[in-house]
C-alpha cells in the first residue's frame, strides 16, 4: 500500500501558521509571539497584522511569562520557537503560569524530534511530549499532514487552556481529505488483522512505508495516527485495536514517556491482554553527526530496521505464527 498523496506541495509548518493568519485575521484579540523565530508564511502575518504580531527576541521564558499576561487579559495567544527552546528551557513558566492558571496559550514548537538532525542534541527536542504531557490542563496535538496542521490551529484556537503543538517542516503527504472532523483525536488509516501501528506525526508516513514491507512477509498490518497526543481518546482508540491484540506505537521521541509509554499505560489501566512493542528512540546520547536519514538509520527509525524489529518480535512472541502455518 503507497502513502496516500493527492499532490499537496504546501510545507507542514505552513499550513499551520496559514491558518492561524487566517484565524488572526477574523479575530483582533488573537496575537502572535515568536521569540526571533520567522517563517516564510509569517510574512504576511507581519505585514497585514503588524499590530498582532510581537518578536519578544531569545527570551523563550519572557515569551512564556508576556503570554500569559496577554491571555490574562483577554487574549488568544500564540508563541512560537524551536521545539526544545519554548518547552524544556522554559518548563518552570508554562507549568506556573499556563498550566496552573489554565489560560488559553498555544505553544508552537518547530521541529520536533530530530528535525534539527545536524545541528546536535542542543536542537533536537526528543522528550519534549514526556515532559508536556506530565502538566495537568496540557492538550498536545502532533500533525503529520498538511491538513491536520490546519486543523490543529483550528482545535488550538477553540480551546480553552494550554495547548502545545509539535509541528514539523518540510513537505508531507496528503493523508486526509480537507473536510474531515479531526475532533477524535486519532484516526484509523489503514485496519489490519495481524498487528496494528500507532503512529504519530512524521512517523505516519515511516509506517506507511513499513506496513509494505511487512507485507511481503504476509502480516497484515494497520495503521493509527495518533494525531493528539493529549488527552487519547481512550475509548475510540481500545474499538480500533480490538482487530488485532499487538500493537507497536512508532514515534521520533524517547522511548521513555512518549507515546508507547501512554498507550501501555491505557491498556494496563483497561485491563487488555494486548502484547506491544515500543520503537523510538533510544535511551542513549547520539555522538554522531549526519542529516535526518541518518539519524533515522543511527537510532534504527528507518523503514529497514523498523521492520527487522517487528519482525523479530513476532518471532519471540509467536505474534504470526499463524501467517507462517498458512
Amino acid at each position: 500500500m503507497n502513502i496516500p498523496n493527492k499532490g499537496s506541495d504546501i510545507d507542514i509548518r505552513d499550513a499551520f501558521f496559514n491558518e492561524v493568519y487566517t484565524i488572526a485575521s477574523k479575530d483582533p484579540n488573537v496575537i502572535f509571539l515568536t521569540a526571533d523565530m520567522g517563517a516564510f508564511s509569517l510574512d504576511a502575518f507581519k505585514k497585514d497584522l503588524s499590530s498582532q504580531y510581537i518578536n519578544v527576541g531569545v527570551a523563550e521564558q519572557n515569551l512564556v511569562s508576556i503570554a500569559a499576561g496577554l491571555a490574562l487579559g483577554g487574549k488568544k495567544v500564540f508563541i512560537y520557537s524551536i521545539a526544545p527552546f519554548v518547552t524544556q528551557r522554559c518548563y518552570e513558566q508554562i507549568k506556573i503560569d499556563l498550566s496552573c492558571m489554565r489560560l488559553p496559550v498555544t505553544i508552537i514548537g518547530s521541529g520536533p524530534g530530530i528535525t534539527y538532525s545536524s545541528d546536535g542534541p542542543t536542537h533536537q527536542a526528543i522528550q519534549d511530549v514526556a515532559i508536556m504531557r506530565a502538566l495537568p490542563e496540557m492538550t498536545i496535538f502532533n500533525p503529520s499532514d498538511p491538513v491536520t496542521a490546519a486543523a490543529a490551529a483550528k482545535m488550538s484556537y477553540k480551546n480553552d487552556g494550554p495547548v502545545y503543538v509539535r509541528i514539523d517542516k518540510g513537505k508531507l503527504p496528503l493523508l486526509y481529505d480537507e473536510e474531515e472532523d479531526f475532533s477524535d483525536g486519532l484516526a484509523l488509516l489503514k485496519k489490519g488483522c495481524d498487528l496494528m501501528i500507532i503512529a504519530t506525526g512524521i512517523m505516519v508516513c515511516q509506517a506507511f512505508k513499513v506496513i509494505d514491507e511487512l507485507a511481503k512477509h504476509s502480516i497484515d498490518a494497520g495503521i493509527i495516527d495518533l494525531y493528539r497526543v493529549k488527552p487519547i481518546n481512550e475509548e475510540l482508540l481500545l474499538t480500533f485495536i480490538e482487530q488485532s491484540n499487538r500493537i507497536v506505537t512508532l514515534e521520533e521521541h524517547s522511548i521513555i514517556g512518549g507515546i508507547g509509554s501512554a498507550i501501555c499505560e491505557i491498556l494496563v489501566d483497561n485491563e487488555k491482554p494486548h502484547h506491544l512493542k515500543r520503537i523510538a528512540i533510544a535511551d542513549k546520547n547520539c555522538v554522531g553527526y549526519g542529516d535526518r536519514e541518518w539519524m533515522h538509520s543511527f537510532y534504527g527509525l528507518d523503514v529497514n530496521s523498523i521492520t527487522k524489529a517487528i519482525l523479530e518480535w513476532g518471532k519471540i512472541r509467536n505474534c504470526f505464527r499463524r501467517k507462517e502455518r498458512e
